[in-house]
């Protein structure tokens, strides 16, 4: 059985170009088989062994599951409690979701909210404010309408734990979970990887050619930042079977059945060996060849892992590999599960590999056809100046535009590049495959009915509208001694407007009959008027003492109102 495995270890390494990985067979409720093949980095050409600590990834999700079972066990918890109960902080976009969604809606990932990965990604925000950003975060589903994977509804189900038991999560998950299961070799962060005596390095593969990438982080600790050997996570896969540590029952059999029970379904397999696939509490619930598997998979940039389980044969499998895309854990899983379950082998290296191959003739086809559909001799509707400035989102952050000798460059949370030019005001990132990047997005600005370049629209989160960014006000707006010489009467079509400075020195217009309006530097001399979509006001100066004249910009109208000389 072994020979046959390590004969389809090494050729899956070769066919996807997989410079490390490592690999754990459980059986009859034992770890049979422990292994490192290839090396851990490409640079050291050190080797895979099995203390050697990789990414885990989104397996780390059983980990924060498990981690509140214990808590429920303990009744401090209960899985249906409302989030809002434990964190009275909590804020979805939607009132009703933030007050009815519960503990066990974020574990099987039913919040009514698609991913927003790139509210994590850059590993750039604390938990705080990660779980500020959620308020202004568009969902595109009810509540429990459909499974949508969210990395930052696990985040949230971290900060639970530790509200509830007074300890962080990574202090929580080692001394009640990874001691008593005798973790070894396991860490929290991606710089306590780097700093691990055995660590892998992450590689990605661009089309046939692999790239040692940089490590990335995965702040969203709770949803897969653990690092472990898989020595340490055999252990786990054990555990997951019975619950139990060195005998002791560590997580009641309740709790674990809570995990394994399939709560939403995802979907059907192209595979019939598989067939529909749900999602339990931090697991999914699937089969394979009509048999019942537990499992969880991870990506990340450069690392793919894979841990399954047949609880019914008390037997399971674990594959990490310090690499991304491809089919190895799969193939070597289900090699694994045939042999385990006595049956003859399919042979999946030979359905996947093919597919390889038409993926990588795919990216070449997508890439010509997205030039193709490119405007070609267009020009943006503006001079590039035009466009510089800085744009914001209260969950995405700012985005800065500068303007380079050879066009738009953009900054935002660490990511920095040249903007290429699609066509008109459609400007696009470079495409970076090997690294966390948001390659090939596509940002779009717009202007108001006065012509001012006033947001860009950016696709960083397919399944809700674009992300949009609103200008940040800059120019004389933003000096106070401008706004002082706002202050004053205007007088249009017989009504007096008066312009008033407050206790903080902003501006506000008070039209007779009508309520007292706020406004909102936007740029230049511009004011947006606060409440009133489309309507803006512009004040005139024609010499830098003096502000003659206030333009109304309405929907409608552009109106003029001469400044009333003090008498």
């Amino acid at each position: 059985m072994w020979s046959e495995l390590e004969r389809l270890v090494e050729a899956s390494m070769e066919e996807w170009n997989v410079p490390g990985l490592a690999l754990a067979v459980i059986q009859d409720g034992e770890v049979a088989l422990l292994k490192g093949y290839g090396v851990r980095d490409t640079d050291t050409g050190l080797p895979v062994t099995t203390d050697t600590q990789f990414l885990l990834c989104s397996i780390t999700k059983s980990f924060t599951a498990a981690g509140l079972g214990l808590l429920v066990d303990e009744r401090k918890l209960d899985w249906d409690r409302p989030v809002r109960e434990v964190l009275p902080e909590f804020r979805l976009h939607d009132p009703v979701a933030t007050e009815r969604l519960t503990v066990r809606d974020l574990l099987c990932h039913h919040s009514g909210l698609p991913r927003h990965d790139w509210i994590h990604m850059p590993g750039d925000l604390s938990n705080a404010q990660m779980l500020a950003a959620l308020r202004h975060l568009a969902p595109n589903k009810d509540l429990r309408d459909t499974f949508q994977y969210s990395n930052l509804g696990y985040l949230v189900a971290g900060m639970i734990t530790e509200r509830i038991s007074g300890r962080s999560y990574e202090e929580f998950t080692t001394e009640r979970l990874m001691k008593p299961l005798g973790f070894q070799h396991f860490g929290f962060s991606i710089e306590a990887l780097a700093a691990a005596e055995d660590g892998a390095r992450p590689h990605a593969t661009d089309g046939d050619k692999r790239h040692r990438t940089p490590l990335s982080p995965i702040r969203a600790t709770p949803a897969g930042g653990i690092n472990a050997s898989v020595a340490d996570i055999a252990k786990w896969a054990r555990f997951l079977l019975d619950g139990k540590a060195d005998g002791r029952q560590l997580l009641s059999a309740s709790a674990l059945r809570e995990m394994t029970t399939p709560r939403v379904h995802i979907g059907r397999s192209e595979y019939a060996e598989i067939g529909d696939s749900h999602y339990g509490l931090g697991l999914f619930c699937e089969q394979y060849r009509g048999e019942r598997t537990v499992a969880h998979s991870g990506s990340w940039a450069g690392w793919s892992t894979l841990m399954t389980t047949l609880p019914a044969r008390r037997a399971g499998v674990v594959v990490l590999t310090n690499h991304t895309p491809g089919s190895t854990r799969a193939i070597l899983t289900y090699a694994v599960l045939d042999r385990l379950c006595g049956r003859e082998p399919i042979d999946w290296f030979g359905r996947l590999a093919p597919k390889r191959k038409q993926a990588v003739a795919q990216q070449k086809l997508d890439k010509k056809a997205a030039a193709e559909v490119r405007h070609s001799g267009t020009r943006p509707s503006h001079p590039l100046e035009d466009y510089v400035g800085d744009y914001e989102h209260p969950a995405y952050g700012r985005i800065h535009i500068e303007q380079r000798a050879d066009g738009l460059a953009w900054r935002w949370r660490g990511a920095e590049d040249q903007l290429l030019h699609r066509h008109y005001d459609v400007f696009i990132t470079p495409d970076r495959p090997t690294i966390m990047y948001p390659s090939d997005r596509t940002l779009t600005f717009r202007y108001d009915r006065q012509g001012h370049i006033d947001r860009v629209e950016v696709p960083l989160e397919e399944m809700v509208e674009d992300i949009v960014f609103r200008r940040v006000a800059a120019g004389e707006v933003l000096d106070p001694a401008f706004r002082r010489l706002c202050a004053g009467d205007y007088l249009h079509a017989g009504r007096v407007i008066e312009i008033r400075l407050d206790a903080g020195e902003q501006l506000g217009m008070t039209i007779p009959g009508q309520p007292t309006y706020r406004l909102l530097p936007a740029g230049g001399r511009r004011f947006n008027v606060e409440t009133l979509e489309g309507y803006g006001v512009e004040f005139r100066r024609p010499s830098p003492e003096v502000v003659d004249a206030m333009v109304f910009h309405e929907p409608r109208v552009t109106a003029l109102a001469p400044r009333i000389a003090k008498t």
